[in-house]
């Protein structure tokens, strides 16, 4: 079988398309046909080595989508023939993956393979952020970086359905159009942040800021906010946060921060299931959409890289093995 292996840390030149031997699922694992596997974030942050301690060579690639051909020993709760997603299972970048049976969610007949890889691991994290990191009530003004994103314009969608207020930054008009289509309040450029929470707010603040972007825009957003308001950097696009004052808080009014990650909110089975289950259950009942901005070939995997790394993207990227 292909599967992308990262040779050593570096850009996305790095990556390759190996071929190697199909593997035997083991205690508790499924052998998966790869329909898709979704490319995020973190993978770009394991093959450049940032805050992932993987050894090269390594497969690549967390998420993705398919139907199950083999099920190892003490697997009981799926069978070959069930379509399955995942949103951690290393070496996902390939034509087959081998994933954890108690990791493997049930993708409804009513969704396609492809839209289920594109939805999982974004989907939880939408999830996750407005339901538990800060649960929006409502009329909370929430600001939404980076709108256009996988991420952003799925917890867009979620935030109005809790009856939350969006404010949407985007790069630019056509981005901008996007996060309007999934239900934003308002849609600014990042440099308008301050004016339109000021006004919206009645220069009182917004309950909370979902940060993916990290750097670039973190001094703004925390300045954005009421007093008490929380601060949400769940993503480092543009780098990562550097060291700051904590008496910054303190001075923009008792405010909280918080670094939150997946995988402390699916740890345990059940929570990982009702995540994934609510979020599947939305996209099949049509409340929730996913929009897959591109798709790639698996071998030019280099290429989704360097298009998500370079902001030029909206929506999910996928690789087609």
């Amino acid at each position: 079988m292909r599967t992308i292996v990262v040779q050593r840390l570096g850009g996305p030149d790095v990556l390759a398309v190996e071929d190697r031997p199909t593997p035997e699922p083991g205690e508790g694992q499924l052998l998966v046909d790869v329909a898709a596997a979704g490319v995020n974030f973190m993978d770009i942050y394991q093959r450049e080595g940032k805050g992932y301690a993987l050894d090269p060579p390594f497969p690549l690639g967390q998420e993705g989508a398919g139907t199950v051909t083999a099920v190892g020993p003490g697997v009981t709760t799926v069978a070959v023939g069930d379509r399955v997603a995942w949103a951690s299972a290393q070496g996902s970048y390939a034509e087959q993956a081998l994933v954890p049976a108690d990791r493997a969610i049930a993708v409804p007949a009513g969704v396609d393979l492809q839209v289920a890889a594109a939805a999982l691991l974004q989907g939880m994290t939408a999830h996750y952020l407005a339901a538990s990191t800060y649960p929006v009530g409502a009329g909370d003004v929430a600001v939404v970086h980076a709108a256009a994103g996988g991420v952003g314009l799925l917890l867009t969608q979620l935030v109005k359905s809790r009856g939350g207020v969006v404010v949407a930054t985007t790069s630019d008009a056509e981005k901008g159009e996007l996060a309007r289509q999934a239900g934003a309040d308002r849609v600014i450029r990042y440099d308008d942040l301050a004016a339109t929470v000021a006004d919206i707010t009645a220069r009182i603040g917004a309950a909370v800021v979902y940060d993916g972007v990290g750097q670039a825009t973190f001094d703004a957003g925390l300045a954005a906010l009421r007093p008490r308001g929380m601060m949400v950097i769940y993503g480092a696009a543009s780098g990562a946060v550097p060291p700051f004052d904590v008496q910054r808080l303190n001075a923009g009014g008792s405010l909280y921060l918080t670094r939150p990650a997946l995988k402390d909110y699916v740890a345990d089975l059940a929570e990982l299931q009702w995540r994934a289950a609510e979020v599947l259950g939305w996209i099949d009942d049509g409340s929730l959409q996913v929009r897959i901005g591109a798709t790639y070939p698996l071998a030019d995997a280099a290429r989704a890289h360097a298009d998500l790394a370079g902001r030029r993207t909206t929506g999910k990227l996928l690789l087609l093995p």
